[in-house]
């Protein structure tokens, strides 16, 4: 079945804005002034959005896709622009783990569900060692289990959207190490900087790989 072809013009001006808004926020979170890259950083979430729907509308793509990301659009609002109520932020990054999950189940990669109970146990274990047992920890515990048990699986995919799709999701988990690193370090540990910056170094990559990886193949596969 053939795909429409979504013109080139259209991919390009979205990834020129996504390149020209992530070098600015880069800029301004190298040089100090992180709190004011927040309007920035927020857009170029908006833009994957915006982008996925409009492709999906116009030119056919995966309709998993948008509503994932307009759940993304939503966490980042709480933990990102108002900065409060993480737990309901994680719980919609939770389910946007839970729609890619429905993405990778029917792309036939397997459900893994030792692996993610595993890698539940192994989140809540930790923290409790840890001493860092509380709701909010657990709750963002279970949702880097997900995250990790959803992005080992989309490599066993094969096909260029699908690696694409897996990138992102690596590069996601990337983003949230650098997040869990940023809340246990004390400000004055060397990667305590590293991490504050790499949180964004990997997030708006990774989902501006997961809104291209929604994009209609050339020719559709079985």
């Amino acid at each position: 079945m053939k795909a429409k072809a979504i013109p080139p013009a259209v991919t390009v001006g979205f990834l020129a804005a996504e390149v020209v808004t992530y070098f600015a926020f880069l800029t301004l979170d190298l040089t100090g002034r992180g709190g004011d890259t927040i309007p920035i950083k927020y857009f170029g979430v908006l833009l994957c959005l915006g982008f996925d729907l409009l492709a999906c509308v116009r030119w056919g793509g995966d309709w998993l896709v948008p509503p994932a990301l307009a759940l993304t659009a939503g966490a980042d609002w709480f933990l990102l622009v108002r900065n409060d109520h993480y737990a309901v932020g994680i719980i919609l990054f939770l389910c946007v783990q839970t729609v890619y999950f429905l993405r990778l189940r029917r792309a036939g990669a397997p459900a893994a569900y030792p692996l993610r109970a595993g890698l539940a146990l192994a989140a809540g274990l930790g923290l409790y060692l840890l001493n860092m047992a509380s709701p909010v920890n657990l709750l963002a515990g279970l949702y880097f289990s997900q995250l990790l048990s959803n992005t080992i699986p989309a490599w066993t995919r094969r096909g260029r959207q699908r690696r694409i799709f897996a990138a992102g999701l690596t590069l996601f988990a990337g983003c949230d190490l650098c997040v869990g690193l940023f809340n246990v370090l004390p400000p004055s540990a060397p990667l305590y900087p590293v991490s504050s910056v790499g949180m964004w170094f990997f997030y708006l990559p990774s989902q501006v790989l997961i809104a291209l990886s929604a994009l209609p193949e050339k020719e559709e596969t079985p």
